[in-house]
C-alpha cells in the first residue's frame, strides 16, 4: 500500500475528529471562554503564568510527545501495520482526545490543581494518596525509559546531542528576552527558529561523542536542574521553540512520502501470538503514547492548567494535541514498515527505534533536496528535543506529588520534611529513575507501557466520577474506561509473569497492580454518590 495515502487520510479523519467530536465535548461538559482560569486568579510568576494559545499548545505537545508515540508504535510492528493504525485512529479520538481534553478542564475547574486534588474532592483524601503513590510510581518509570532512549540517540547520532545542548542554551535566552525584557512573540519566534535550525548546523559541524552511560548521567543532572526553576526560564521557551521543530519535521515527512510514494513491505497483521507476545493485551500497551497515555494527565493538570490564559482553548491544547501525536505515530508506522525485515533489524539493534524513525525521515526528505544526514540528524534532534521536555517535565510532576505527600505525613513522620520541598524531592525522584534507567529501555518499556497506560485507565474513572458527580456526560470517559482497565490488568500479569527472576520489576509490577484494584474499590461507592453543595460551590470557583 502507498504510505501517503494512509497517512492524508489519517489527517482528514483527525480534522473531522476534532471539528465534531471535539465541539461536541466542550458543548456537554460546559467550557466558558468567560471564566477566569486559574493561571490568571492565582498568578505567582512561577508555575501560575498565563500563556497564549500557541506558545501553550507547544509546551503542551512538546512534553506529552516526547519519544513514545515514535518508539511504541515501531516496537509494536511485530503484529503488522493493520491493527496499529486502527488503534492509533480510533484511540486517539475517543480515548486519548477525551482523557486529556478532560484532565486539562477537570484540573482548570478545580484551581490549576493536579488530578489527584480532583480525586481527593469526589474520592476522597485515601483515594487521593493512593492515585499520588500511583502517579509517582508512572513518573518515575517515564523519567527511567526517556533518559535510556535519549541517551542511545545521543550516542547513534552525536550531531542531534551537540544542537540539543546548544538548544538549551537558546531556549533559555529566549525565555529572558521575551518574559524579562518584554521582547515581541513574533519577533523573538522569528529570530529562535532561526537560531535553532543554526543549532542544527552547528551540531553537524562539532558532533559530541560520549558514551551511553555517559549521556545518563548528564541527563540525569540536567532533568534535574530543569525541574526545579521557574517555567518561564527554561519549560515555556524550550517548548515553544521544540513546537516549530515538530511542525517542520512533520510537514518535511508528509511531503517526503507524498514524492517518494513509499510502499508498505511489512505484512499488514502479522499474528495474534508473536514468540509468546500477544497481540491482546500487549499491542495496546506497547503502542503507549500513540493513542493513550495516562502521563499525559499528570502534564495537563500538572503544568498545562497553571499557564491556560482562556477555557476556550482547551479543546485546542488538550484534544488537538492528541490528535497531532496520532499523526506523528502513523509516520512512525510508515518508517518502520517500508523497510525490509533485515534493514529494520539492523537501525534498532543500532540506536533503537528512534534511530529507525531518523533513518526514515532522512531517506523521506532527500526527495525534498535535504541531504541525508542533515535530515536524520534534524529528526534526531526533534524527537530528543521533545523527550528530553518529557524528561524535566515528569520530573518536576514527580517532585510535586513527592512534596504534596510528604507534607501530608509530615506531622506524624517528622523525617519526610526533607521531602516536602523542591530538591530533597527531585533529588529522591532523580536517583531511583537514574538507577532503573540502566536496565535499558526494553526491559523498562513494558512495564512503563502498562502502567502508563492503567494509569490512563484510572484517570478516566475519576473522570467519570467527577463528570457525573457534576451532572456532566460522563459515558464519553467511563466507556474507553472499562476497556483500558481490562488491558492493561491483564498485561500487568503478564508482566508479572515475565518478571518473577527481576526483583525490582516484579515489585513495580505488583505494587501498580494492587494500587489500581484498591483505587477501583474506591471509586465504586463515590460512582454513585450525588454532588454535594461543596462539590458545587468548588467547581463555581
Amino acid at each position: 500500500m502507498n504510505s501517503f495515502w494512509l497517512i492524508l487520510s489519517t489527517v482528514i479523519i483527525f480534522l473531522a475528529a476534532y471539528i465534531l467530536y471535539g465541539r461536541f465535548l466542550a458543548t456537554k461538559w460546559g467550557i466558558d471562554p468567560k471564566r477566569k482560569t486559574p493561571a490568571h486568579d492565582l498568578y505567582d510568576g512561577v508555575d501560575y503564568v498565563p500563556a497564549k494559545a500557541p506558545v501553550l499548545l507547544g509546551h503542551h505537545f512538546s512534553s506529552i510527545a516526547g519519544a513514545g508515540p515514535i518508539v511504541g508504535p515501531i516496537a509494536a510492528a511485530i503484529f503488522g501495520w493493520v491493527p496499529i493504525l486502527l488503534w492509533i485512529i480510533i484511540g486517539s479520538i475517543f480515548f486519548g482526545g477525551v482523557h486529556d481534553m478532560g484532565a486539562l478542564f477537570a484540573s482548570v475547574r478545580h484551581k490549576g490543581r493536579s488530578l489527584g486534588e480532583v480525586i481527593g474532592s469526589t474520592m476522597g483524601r485515601r483515594g487521593k494518596q493512593l492515585f499520588a503513590v500511583f502517579a509517582w510510581l508512572t513518573l518515575i518509570l517515564v523519567v527511567a525509559a526517556f533518559t535510556n532512549i535519549v541517551a542511545s540517540t545521543f550516542v547513534s547520532t552525536p550531531e542531534a546531542a551537540s544542537a540539543s545542548l546548544l538548544f538549551i542554551a537558546l531556549a533559555v535566552a529566549f525565555g529572558f528576552f521575551v518574559y524579562r525584557r518584554g521582547a515581541s512573540l513574533a519577533m523573538g519566534s522569528i529570530v529562535g527558529v532561526i537560531l535553532l535550525f543554526g543549532c542544527i548546523y552547528v551540531g553537524t559541524l562539532f558532533p559530541l561523542s560520549l558514551s551511553k552511560n555517559t549521556w545518563m548521567i548528564i541527563l540525569l543532572a540536567y532533568v534535574f536542574i530543569a525541574s526545579i526553576t521557574p517555567v518561564w526560564i527554561l519549560l515555556q521557551p524550550r517548548d515553544y521553540l521544540n513546537s516549530f521543530l515538530l511542525y517542520a519535521m512533520l510537514i518535511g515527512g508528509f511531503l517526503g512520502a507524498l514524492i517518494m510514494k513509499p510502499n508498505l513491505s511489512l505484512a499488514p497483521v502479522t499474528s495474534f501470538n508473536v514468540g509468546g507476545k500477544y497481540m491482546f493485551p500487549l499491542l495496546f500497551v506497547t503502542v503507549a503514547c500513540g493513542a493513550v497515555s495516562g502521563f499525559h494527565s499528570l502534564v495537563g493538570s500538572g503544568t498545562t492548567s497553571k499557564q491556560l490564559d482562556n477555557e476556550k482553548d482547551i479543546r485546542l491544547v488538550g484534544y488537538g494535541s492528541m490528535l497531532i501525536e496520532g499523526v506523528l505515530a502513523v509516520i512512525a508506522i510508515v518508517t518502520a514498515a517500508y523497510l525490509s525485515k533485515e534493514r529494520l533489524g539492523e537501525l534498532l539493534a543500532a540506536g533503537g527505534p528512534i534511530n529507525v524513525f531518523a533513518d526514515g525521515l532522512g531517506n523521506f526528505m532527500t526527495t525534498l533536496g535535504v541531504p541525508f544526514t542533515t535530515g536524520k540528524s534534524f529528526t534526531a534532534l526533534a524527537i530528543s528535543a521533545f523527550a528530553m521536555t518529557s524528561l524535566d517535565t515528569a520530573t518536576r510532576l514527580a517532585r510535586f506529588i513527592m512534596q504534596e505527600m510528604a507534607g501530608e505525613f509530615e506531622e506524624k513522620v517528622p523525617a519526610l520534611g526533607k521531602l516536602s520541598n523542591k530538591i530533597g524531592a527531585t533529588v529522591v525522584t532523580v536517583v531511583i529513575s537514574g538507577y532503573l534507567s540502566f536496565n535499558g529501555w526494553t526491559t523498562i518499556w513494558p512495564l512503563f507501557g502498562s502502567a502508563n497506560q492503567l494509569l490512563s485507565a484510572l484517570t478516566l474513572l475519576s473522570l467519570a466520577v467527577w463528570l457525573k458527580q457534576t451532572g456532566r456526560a460522563y459515558k464519553v470517559a467511563s466507556i474507553p474506561m472499562v476497556f483500558m482497565f481490562a488491558v492493561t490488568l491483564s498485561a500487568l500479569l503478564l508482566i508479572i509473569k515475565s518478571n518473577l527472576a527481576n526483583p525490582v520489576l516484579l515489585i513495580f509490577a505488583v505494587a501498580l497492580f494492587i494500587l489500581a484494584i484498591i483505587l477501583i474499590v474506591e471509586a465504586k461507592s463515590a460512582f454513585n454518590r450525588k454532588v454535594t453543595e461543596e462539590k458545587e460551590a468548588t467547581d463555581r470557583v
